[in-house]
């Protein structure tokens, strides 16, 4: 423990709202963004009156603030920002801004949309192909899917791994799904099927990555002392960080001995007065399959190297299912892939369901703290703690 968290339980999560995800396409980000941010300022029981900060995700097709503002009639507002996309990076914006004062309702706005760079239906649309272009750079360089296969064959070389693990991450977010309406995707995942599928970067196969979709997800933030008297249990942020080394371009670390996840876990137990043992849920990132296998690593469940064990002795085989000490479920949602790409704002938004007993057919009986550790190995690791307020 350290006292350099001052900011530790001060700033709730309050409102909640998200459009569901699709793989079908069709709606704008405006739309998207402000029928998500609608839904979770009247679910923290304010009107867009009441906002006076908004945080709006810095990405190609995606609405800024001041078109979240217009759209929601907001007058006035005095903190407005865009950071760059995956969930904790907006919610750290949001509860700095609440905590020093700069707002007292910060809403966080999250469309994601699907590119013509991973998306053949998305392709195949002329003003999105237009709109689009120009993010991938031509010839491919070594990031994204490139970059992960490579780290995911340097951790297979270095551990002696086999594909059985990355499995059980992909089967795991399929079976989770079933229970999620907001999902993309919901049918069962067999590890016969996964087996076969379709290889797309070696090792990594059509379920080791995450799964293009259109959607947004949208969050209220407020002080916890104004948060007692909102209708919603209060889901306090207890500790939230972010981290990087060095030269973190995907293909420039010399391992997976030291990346940004290292930095965001040492910080999280500085500043945490909880850990692995205290909490019920965990919410680990699956951009791509080998993210999740280190995190769990780097997080402490097990030593590096030995996912694979871990997730064998961890698994429901009746339930096809991730159950740490069988107690603890894995992206309880669907995850990344299987509920839909949302940079981790689906794993954050199932964290608050849990926590404030709203979770419905997937609810986890007496959940009372949440380990959500989004993004990847280099330029967005990040994590938080959130505990109930009661």
């Amino acid at each position: 423990m350290t006292d350099r968290n001052p900011m530790k339980d001060q700033v709730a999560i309050v409102g909640l709202g998200s459009t569901g995800f699709s793989r079908e396409g069709g709606a704008s980000s405006l739309s998207m963004a402000l029928a998500a941010a609608t839904e979770a300022i009247t679910d923290a029981g304010l009107t867009a009156a009441d906002i006076d900060g908004i945080v709006a995700t810095n990405e190609p097709g995606a609405s800024g603030p001041e078109a979240i503002a217009a759209g929601l009639g907001i007058t006035e507002a005095t903190h407005h920002t865009k950071p760059t996309p995956v969930a904790v990076f907006s919610l750290l914006d949001a509860a700095r801004a609440v905590f020093t004062g700069a707002a007292d309702h910060v809403l966080v706005v999250t469309p994601v949309v699907m590119g013509p760079w991973n998306s053949r239906r998305a392709a195949a649309d002329p003003w999105r192909r237009g709109a689009r272009s120009g993010i991938l750079p031509v010839p491919e360089d070594a990031t994204m899917a490139a970059a992960y296969a490579a780290w995911a064959s340097r951790y297979i070389h270095e551990f002696g791994a086999t594909k059985d693990p990355f499995a059980r991450v992909a089967i795991n977010s399929r079976t989770n799904a079933a229970a999620n309406p907001l999902a993309a995707v919901d049918t069962p995942l067999s590890f016969g099927a996964y087996e076969a599928a379709r290889m797309i970067r070696e090792p990594l196969n059509i379920y080791d990555m995450d799964l293009p979709v259109d959607g947004a997800d949208a969050f209220v933030l407020t002080s916890a002392e104004r948060a007692r008297s909102l209708p919603h249990t209060p889901v306090l942020i207890h500790a939230a960080t972010s981290g990087i080394v060095g030269k973190n371009d995907e293909d420039q670390l010399d391992g997976l001995h030291r990346t940004g996840q290292h930095v965001v876990v040492d910080q999280l137990r500085r500043t945490s007065d909880i850990w692995i043992d205290d909490i019920d849920l965990f919410y680990p990132y699956e951009g791509f399959t080998i993210i999740t296998l280190t995190w769990f690593e780097n997080c402490g469940f097990c030593p590096p190297g030995e996912a694979e064990r871990f997730l064998r002795e961890h698994w429901n085989d009746d339930a096809q299912r991730i159950e740490i000490h069988g107690r603890i479920p894995v992206n309880t949602h669907g995850g990344s892939l299987s509920e839909g790409a949302t940079r981790g704002t689906g794993h954050l938004r199932e964290a608050v369901h849990q926590l404030r007993g709203t979770a419905g057919a997937r609810q986890v009986d007496g959940a009372r703290a949440a380990l959500v550790t989004p993004g990847g190995f280099f330029f967005n690791p990040q994590g938080a703690v959130l505990r109930t307020a009661t």
